[in-house]
């Protein structure tokens, strides 16, 4: 079975992180209707995730690299 990934973050899509109402992003991208939440919102979490990640780098800019990481992501393209 093909494993599939959030279009906005990357997290891979199980019956426990997918959306209830779209297949394409995961529960924390994705609003209560299943549209994409804003840019602003998802990078904020992902910024959060890195820091959590690497909580001792202390010069580290989370949301930056939060900023690079979306890059790559198709939603954001």
């Amino acid at each position: 079975m093909e494993m599939k990934f959030c279009l906005a973050c990357g997290m891979p899509l199980s019956p426990e992180t997918v959306h209830p109402k779209t297949k394409k992003y995961c529960q924390y991208c994705a609003d209560e209707e299943g549209k994409l939440k804003p840019r602003e919102v998802c990078q904020a979490g992902i910024a959060e995730w890195l820091k959590s990640m690497t909580p001792d780098d202390k010069d580290a800019d989370y949301m930056q690299r939060a900023d690079y990481y979306l890059k790559a992501m198709p939603a954001w393209q």
